[in-house]
């Protein structure tokens, strides 16, 4: 069960993550039922019945929370849960309705509020009924959604976190942004050519099923063996296997893994605490290791770089991913042989 206590300074590698708690308050199912005491009260305030659901997302990506700004239509938008725009200090920034977007009818009993946010180098803000507070928790208590909470989410949500006394989803605002905008997507560019790569061997962690595969398929692409795993901590665990392997049969551990490329953000194990671990294991703190993350900012750089982190990739640029890994392994070689 994840405790509730605040975080303040969230240093890497310590595989904590800090989340705004914010809420939905929904419109209740017709089978849902509503306590006559509650609703007696709700009527007396002048409050509609609701419901709250509770959501997540990470302290990294939130610029700031603001009240309802002045939102301007934005012409050819087809999907209903855009709102508009609105001007916050010169800088345009597209607006979206989060309860809408969750196929959810909102009920207004207060002033909403808005949270902006930056990750993949893109400045976006999203409509809620109000936020909470903020939480600092281990990844170990964000578990992976199941089947049926992503098919009922239309796949929006990365985890889940059990408080005492709630649930909260942790959304995936990357996803939404990439469906309302397809050029947003992760692509690659045909017109780059891998020189010099010769199954190099290359272990991903990526929580995405859909990332990992893109990942795979590119490096696949630029002559890379790859082997994938679901997060930080099967990742590690199959470091250790292999360590345990190279060990066995007198091999160098390069014979079984040459680059390791990690998300950040991921249930059980982050990206920033798999790379220290990497980095500190005297076996393995010579493998190059990429993160590979929407986080990737020239404000959050410094975390990556205080765990070790050979080099840093945002996600818009998973073109040049094969290339940075292998230009990693190829200066490993030239330092072995001098």
């Amino acid at each position: 069960m994840a405790s509730e206590s605040n975080g303040i300074l969230l240093e890497a590698g310590t595989n904590e993550l800090e989340i705004v708690e914010f809420y939905l308050e929904e419109e209740p199912k017709a089978q849902e039922e509503i306590e006559l005491n509650e609703e007696i009260q709700d009527s007396k305030k002048g409050l509609k019945p609701s419901r709250k659901g509770y959501y997540g997302v990470n302290v990294a990506k939130v610029l700031e929370i603001i009240r309802m700004p002045d939102v301007t239509e934005m012409p050819e938008v087809s999907h209903e849960s855009v709102l508009g725009a609105f001007n916050l200090r010169s800088r345009i920034i597209p607006l979206l309705d989060l309860c809408t977007w969750l196929k959810k009818k909102r009920v207004e009993n207060e002033p909403p509020k808005v949270i902006v946010t930056e990750f993949n180098q893109i400045t976006s803000a999203f409509m809620v009924s109000g936020v909470t507070r903020i939480h600092r928790i281990s990844w170990e208590d964000v578990e992976a959604p199941n089947k049926y909470v992503s098919a009922l989410s239309s796949g929006s949500i990365t985890g889940v976190v059990k408080f005492d006394n709630r649930i909260v989803f942790i959304l995936d605002l990357e996803r939404i942004v990439s469906e309302l905008n397809p050029e947003m997507r992760l692509q690659f560019d045909d017109n780059v050519v891998f020189d010099n790569i010769s199954n190099y061997k290359a272990l991903i962690a990526d929580d995405s099923p859909l990332i990992r595969e893109m990942i795979k398929d590119m490096l696949g692409q630029a002559g890379f063996l790859v082997e994938k795993t679901n997060n930080g901590k099967e990742c590690w665990d199959r470091l250790k296997e292999i360590k345990r392997m190279a060990a066995e049969n007198n091999r160098p551990i390069t014979d079984y893994v040459q680059v390791i490329v990690s998300d950040i953000e991921m249930p059980m194990m982050d990206g920033h605490h798999l790379c220290k671990l990497i980095k500190e294991d005297p076996v393995l703190a010579d493998l190059p290791v990429i993160l590979f993350s929407s986080l990737i900012t020239d404000k959050l750089r410094h975390r990556g770089e205080t765990v070790g982190a050979d080099d840093q990739v945002s996600k818009p640029e998973i073109t040049y991913l094969a290339q940075k890994a292998a230009l990693l392994i190829q200066d490993r070689q030239e330092k072995a042989k001098r």
